[in-house]
């Protein structure tokens, strides 16, 4: 794993940036804007080849300043005709920093409020892939911090239209190589187009050996030629839009309600149905939960995961005004010093921007806390507190024209007669109907046939509230062996338990106590003379999966599979998905698993790495288990 090195900008001639690192300029000196739409819009045949089109998708090999992106969303927003979402993934390795950016985006005042709306969405410079949803969700930018030339085969998307834009060959010959070329090839849609001011001979050859025409046309001002090039094979489009946008979404938890959100964004009609009067009753019904990733230091798929998954959710609780949350700051702190090394480790190695992840000594968490602590740890400036029922009733509220919400409807069964999925009550009547059905029900899931296979266990939880006054207040959220959280409306809030094959709903002394015992593990004083037997709180039941990551896409048809299966060949259920398994972590996890499924529904660019995606697959199980029974016949 290597760190994401941030760009070191340098101005030449004309104020024209310039990156030493590749001994290149980022565009043009003779207009920038005019060459862009001159070789990457015209190029491409665009804007005529958006037009009338449900989305378009363009991949760029090189975001840079940002030059080219400006220039497409432009012509987008002026043209009468355009599509009606439009996708565009760019890959940067050394990504400028946000006030880098802003410097080199003055240089260009015809792109001003759009420039502005990018800088204000830019992401920490974080390894991966970062989503941000602009002009109204309807231009949807993908980043992937990290080298193109490895990262191009973790894309998952059908590209239309490709702006090959890396430094120039001699200087940066990794992103012109056939390998690339042929990587570019496995992307494309049918009908894919592509252009570049290069017109070197070995990058011809290369694009034509990953079946590209291409041929040379007049270049812009200053520049003789550029290439274009047009795929010509006729394969089948793998991801296609579907004709049918309508959804059921079973549960109106933190999980169905942002699914529901995410689908009305993209334009889907859907229908939640929840059991209980009103959203955010069962697991998601806490006062508040802990927002902050978890970072290892070999960055492993959960750090991966709940980095990309906290920034997810910092960008909804951002558009949702209505969603209670503090970005308060969460401290970490180590269990003893071994850990306490480790921590500080994983900061170094890692290299993230200190606003994302930084390592505090003790005297500087005690600060921070409010409170005198034995031991250092990990401190989040960014992360907090979040209520997750607030943020259910906001998402659910965002889209009252796409979104219908049927509280006291219990879905006894669900069936498919036909070619639409029907989720009916326990006197059969047909609560909703349609082509796609989403199990968002969290622990009751497996109560359902289709979902009778689903590896997910109810994991009981009880957290504890404590009057203001009981004790001396934080200043951030604390976790350690418990966690406790600042005073929210008069409360503070401790916890948890957790219980497995317990289906307990009352509150429990014991468990208060419990909670109590483990916050004093890190501060001996915490609200002395309190009597476990005065307290309340709230009891949840958790859906936990057996890797702890959640379980996310196309439900299986069959759990049967051989040791040799490939996660795409499982055979699917038609129009059934879930959204399951999220554990302690639905906050976290919430965002970014409703944007992957909505993805993968509208066969939309996917917002993770491929091998992200495959990590959270439900038919990872159907694999487990046949390696698993194959395994128990060899030792028989």
């Amino acid at each position: 794993m290597e760190k994401l090195q941030p760009a070191k900008i340098e101005f030449v001639a004309n104020g024209t940036p310039y990156s030493a690192a590749f001994d290149d300029v980022y565009h043009s000196a003779l207009g920038g804007p005019t060459q862009a739409r001159h070789v990457f819009l015209g190029g491409n045949e665009l804007p005529q080849r958006w037009q009338g089109r449900d989305r378009f998708v363009i991949l760029e090999t090189g975001f840079g300043t940002g030059l080219n992106f400006l220039a497409t969303w432009q012509a987008w927003r002026t043209d009468p005709q355009r599509c009606r979402r439009l996708h565009f993934i760019s890959c940067e390795k050394f990504p400028l920093t946000v006030a880098d950016l802003a410097t080199c985006q003055q240089a260009w005042p015809e792109f001003g409020e759009l420039a502005a709306e990018l800088q204000k969405h830019w992401p920490p410079l974080t390894p991966g892939m970062h989503r941000l949803h602009l002009n109204d969700n309807q231009v949807v930018l993908t980043l992937v911090f990290g080298d193109a030339a490895t990262q191009l085969r973790s894309v998952g998307a059908s590209v239309d239209a490709f702006f090959l834009d890396g430094f120039s060959p001699p200087k940066n010959p990794e992103l012109w190589s056939p390998h690339f070329c042929k990587g570019l090839a496995r992307l494309t849609a049918p009908g894919a187009t592509l252009a570049t001011w290069t017109v070197a001979g070995h990058v011809r050859q290369a694009l034509k050996d990953a079946e590209f025409d291409v041929k040379k046309r007049p270049g812009p001002v200053g520049k003789r030629q550029m290439l274009v090039g047009r795929f010509r094979s006729r394969r089948p489009d793998r991801h296609a839009a579907p004709t049918d946008r309508r959804a059921i979404v079973i549960g109106a938890g933190i999980a169905g309600s942002t699914t529901a959100h995410a689908l009305a964004a993209a334009g889907w009609q859907v229908t939640v149905l929840e059991q209980s009067p009103e959203a955010g009753q069962g697991a998601s019904s806490n006062l508040a939960g802990m927002l902050r990733p978890l970072p290892s230091a070999d960055d492993n798929r959960l750090s991966r995961l709940t980095r990309a998954g906290f920034l997810a959710t910092r960008a909804l609780l951002a558009s949702l005004p209505d969603a209670r949350w503090s970005p308060c700051g969460v401290l970490h702190l180590a269990r003893e010093p071994e850990h306490e090394a480790q921590q500080k480790r994983a900061v170094e190695q890692l290299g993230w921007p200190p606003d994302v992840l930084q390592f505090v000594e003790k005297q500087e968490a005690s600060r921070l806390l409010g409170q005198p602590v034995n031991i250092g740890g990990w401190w989040f400036p960014s992360g907090g507190w979040v209520q997750p029922s607030s943020v259910c009733r906001a998402a659910l509220a965002a889209f009252p024209e796409k979104i219908t919400t049927r509280f006291n409807a219990t879905v006894n069964r669900i069936i498919r007669p036909k070619m639409e999925w029907q989720a009916l009550d326990a006197e059969g009547d047909v609560l909703a109907e349609a082509q796609v059905l989403i199990m968002a029900s969290g622990a009751a899931a497996p109560r359902f046939e289709q979902f009778a296979w689903l590896p997910q266990r109810s994991g009981r939880g009880q957290v504890s509230h404590l009057p203001a006054t009981a004790a001396k207040p934080l200043n951030a959220v604390l976790f350690q062996i418990g966690y406790a959280t600042p005073v929210i409306d008069g409360t503070q809030l401790i916890g948890a338990s957790l219980s497995y094959e317990d289906d307990d709903t009352a509150e429990r002394e014991c468990d208060h106590r419990d909670n109590l015992a483990r916050l004093r593990l890190t501060l001996p004083d915490f609200a002395t003379g309190l009597d476990p037997a005065t307290l309340h709180g709230r009891v949840g039941f958790r859906p936990m999966s057996p890797d702890r990551l959640p379980i996310v896409g196309a439900v299986p048809d069959s759990m049967k599979a051989t040791p040799n299966t490939r996660l795409h060949n499982i055979p699917r259920q038609p129009g059934l998905y879930c959204m399951q398994g999220f554990g302690a972590r639905g906050i976290v996890w919430s965002a970014l698993m409703a944007d992957l499924l909505v993805s993968q529904l509208d066969g939309a660019p996917l917002p993770l790495e491929r091998d992200l995606v495959d990590a959270l697959d439900p038919g990872r199980f159907a694999i487990r288990s046949a390696i698993h029974g194959e395994q128990e016949e060899e030792q028989a």
